[in-house]
């Protein structure tokens, strides 16, 4: 039994249409496949700096404490003895603090809501919306 050369041409070109659109839409999971794999990645690195940024505050204010509990010695080797050695105390405390006064700004930069806001995904779908909006008539 012979088919008409009109139906076989409308079954092929079903057939091509329907390859296009499953291929299409593998495309298009393994790209949102990609993107969801980014942000992931992108979320995890940004939970790294806040951690690193939250150690690095916690360690400087430890160094700030440190620094006021020496500059209370000092204060009070100053008042006790009225001599010279309070000043090597004192200098002493005020460079610790100011270090750890350092530390923490650093940290509270790391902080920023600027610091979690995921660059590279954006610059990708906003690329992949471009690459589509010219694909399409």
């Amino acid at each position: 039994m012979e088919q008409s050369p009109v139906t076989h041409s409308n079954r092929t070109e079903g057939e091509s249409t329907a390859d296009l659109l499953r291929r299409l839409l593998d495309d298009a999971a393994t790209l949102i496949h990609k993107e969801l794999a980014l942000v992931k990645t992108e979320v995890s690195e940004a939970l790294s700096e806040a951690k690193v940024a939250a150690i690095s505050m916690a360690t400087g204010g430890a160094v700030l404490f440190a620094g006021i509990l020496v500059l209370l010695a000092a204060a009070v080797l100053g008042l006790a003895h009225v001599v010279a050695d309070w000043m090597a105390a004192l200098i002493v405390g005020g460079i610790v603090a100011i270090i750890g006064f350092v530390m923490i700004q650093g940290g509270k930069k790391k902080l920023e809501p600027s610091a979690f806001k995921p660059d590279r995904t954006q610059n990708a779908l906003r690329k992949d919306k471009e690459m589509m909006q010219r694909r399409m008539p």
